[in-house]
Parts: structure tokens; C-alpha cells; sequence
């Protein structure tokens, strides 16, 4: 045994000529095993720098998605300690939609600088706002926030029917006013004075619009013939850099085809960069009798799309969207 330890060791040294077999045999085997460890850790290497990246990809959308279910267990919590069996609409909420919305604010404050303009566009009684489809809809969940703190104020939602299927969010939707937004919904929180807020994109325009802010509203226009039929005011709304921070995979063919056919969003948004957002509350467009479902339409297409050309780099760039966050200048737009 010492005899073959003290071989190989020669051998390692060099001093056993190749042309001993056992000496080439170790050396064979000690070159197997290093390019067995090279290969390895190269594989190790590429499997971490690509787990890295996919954390920091989705970690923020992930996070969003958990504080999301965080404050529904949160409101479960309140009914249950409280006993709530009240309308989740009514005011026995508020002190939860308080609690909820102070955090969604401080996240907003801290994560985006985000900050609300326009607030005194808003009509006091019934409105229907109208507003462009991020890849995630975050910057309007931080404009429930702070409309709800600044104002007390309720804004309901219409919201996609895929929204409602999602599993453990049933009191979440209720308690902030979310809704599938039928004709006749939205006809009855208008008549109770609420604001209605709508995308008329919604999922489409989440998942296939891009750095250049293009409107996808299609041939939607029952928001326009709701506004007619209740003699309420349309306020036009969009949030700054809402591309940059949350962005969808370039368009493709399959999944676009599959969206169209299931009208499910298969596609997952990634980033979650602290850019800068500034969410604009454009002036009211007022009801007129006489204007016809399709004016008002392009009416308001019209309103959006200003909204975005007057307070939107086109196309859309993630660093200057970064470097807001540091312009003092534009705190006063």
C-alpha cells in the first residue's frame, strides 16, 4: 500500500517515467476528475447567473402579487376580530381601507416617488375616468391609495373577468369596489354618485402595448354610451413612465392568437425598477346630449393620448425614467 501511495506521489512529482501504466493510469484519472469538476462548475456557474436573473426579473411583480394577498388576509383578519357583516362598500371598511392604503402609499412614496396631479379635475359627484393600461396596473392601485386618503374617497373599478377568478381575493375586490363592470353596474354606482374608473385596453393593451404608449381600446366604446346614458363627465387619466417600470415580452404570434382565443394573460410582466410616477388627472370632458357614442370615443382617445404626449418621453426610456427620480424641476408640473 505505501508502495502505491509513494508511486503516485512519484509519479505526480515526475519522477516515474510515462511509460509506467500505472502512473499513466493516475494521471489519466486525475485529469478525468479535474475536467469532470470544470465542466461541473461551469454548469454550476451558468445555472446560478440564470436563477439571479430570473429572481431579479420577477422578483418585484412576485412581491406585488404577495402584498396583494398579504392585504386581503389582512381584511379577512378585520371582518373575523370585528365582525363585519356590513356592505363592503360601506363606511364600517374604512378604517381597513385606511390601513391598507397608508401601506400602499408608503410603498408608492418609497419604491416609485409617486405623486398625483390633477386631484382637483375630479368631478365632486358621479365621473367616469379613463385611463392607459400598464403592463401592471400598480400605478392605479397607488392612485386608489392616495385618492382615498386625500379624499375619503371611494373610486369603483371595472375590472377584467379573469380578475375575479383568481383564487383568496373575493373580499379584496368587494372591500376596494372592484367590479366585472356591466352596463347596468356601473349605470347604478353612477346613480350613487360614485367615480367609476375604467382601461377601456384592459388586458390587451397590458399585455401588447410597449414602449411606444399606443392606445389598444380596439371598438370598445360602452364606457362612452354608460357616460351618455348617466349625463356624467369623462375624466381622462395616465401615469408617467408606467412602461418602464413594469414591462411585458416582446409581442409574438402564439401568444398573441392565445390571448384572442381565451382572453387569459399568459404572458408574465417583468422589472419593477424604482422609475419615477407621476399619475395626470386631465380636465373633465363634459356630458353634451349632443354628441354621438363614437365622437365621445375619439373624444376621449383624444384626451388620453395628450395626456401622454404632453408628460411621456415616446419611446419609452428606462434611464431617464430612472434619473426622474433626482429631477427636482418637474415636481411642479
Amino acid at each position: 500500500m505505501q508502495d502505491m501511495i509513494g508511486g503516485k506521489e512519484s509519479c505526480a512529482s515526475g519522477q516515474i517515467p510515462m511509460t509506467d501504466l500505472s502512473c499513466f493510469a493516475y494521471v489519466l484519472e486525475e485529469w478525468i476528475v479535474v475536467e469532470y469538476l470544470k465542466k461541473y462548475f461551469f454548469h454550476m456557474v451558468i445555472v446560478s447567473l440564470t436563477m439571479s436573473a430570473i429572481l431579479v426579473v420577477f422578483i418585484v411583480p412576485l412581491t406585488i402579487l404577495f402584498f396583494i394577498y398579504l392585504s386581503n388576509i389582512l381584511l379577512l383578519i378585520y371582518q373575523r376580530n370585528s365582525e363585519v357583516k356590513a356592505d363592503p362598500l360601506s363606511e364600517v371598511w374604512d378604517s381597513a381601507r385606511k390601513t391598507i392604503a397608508s401601506f400602499w402609499d408608503i410603498y408608492a412614496r418609497i419604491w416609485h416617488g409617486y405623486e398625483l396631479h390633477g386631484v382637483e379635475n375630479l368631478p365632486e359627484g358621479p365621473g367616469i375616468l379613463v385611463y392607459y393600461h400598464g403592463a401592471i396596473p400598480i400605478d392605479y392601485l397607488y392612485f386608489l391609495s392616495r385618492l382615498f386618503l386625500w379624499k375619503k374617497r371611494l373610486c369603483l373599478s371595472v375590472a377584467d373577468h379573469f380578475v375575479f377568478r383568481l383564487p383568496g381575493l373575493k373580499l379584496l375586490l368587494e372591500v376596494t369596489g372592484v367590479m366585472p363592470g356591466t352596463r347596468e353596474e356601473c349605470l347604478v354606482a353612477l346613480k350613487n354618485g360614485h367615480l367609476v374608473s375604467i382601461s377601456p385596453g384592459g388586458v390587451r393593451e397590458a399585455l401588447f402595448s410597449d414602449e411606444s404608449y399606443r392606445l389598444m381600446w380596439g371598438n370598445r366604446k360602452g364606457f362612452a354610451q354608460v357616460a351618455l346614458d348617466a349625463k356624467v363627465p369623462i375624466i381622462p387619466m395616465y401615469t408617467q413612465n408606467v412602461r418602464e417600470g413594469y414591462r411585458m415580452f416582446k409581442e409574438r404570434r402564439f401568444f398573441r392568437q392565445l390571448y384572442e382565443s381565451t382572453r387569459l394573460p399568459f404572458t408574465p410582466p417583468y422589472g419593477g425598477l424604482p422609475v419615477k410616477f407621476r399619475t395626470y388627472i386631465g380636465e373633465p370632458i363634459p356630458y353634451d346630449p349632443n354628441i354621438t357614442t363614437e365622437e365621445l370615443v375619439e373624444k376621449t382617445k383624444t384626451a388620453v393620448q395628450a395626456l401622454i404626449s404632453k408628460h411621456q418621453t415616446i419611446p419609452g426610456s428606462i434611464w431617464k425614467a430612472l434619473l426622474e427620480r433626482f429631477d427636482k424641476r418637474r415636481k411642479s408640473d
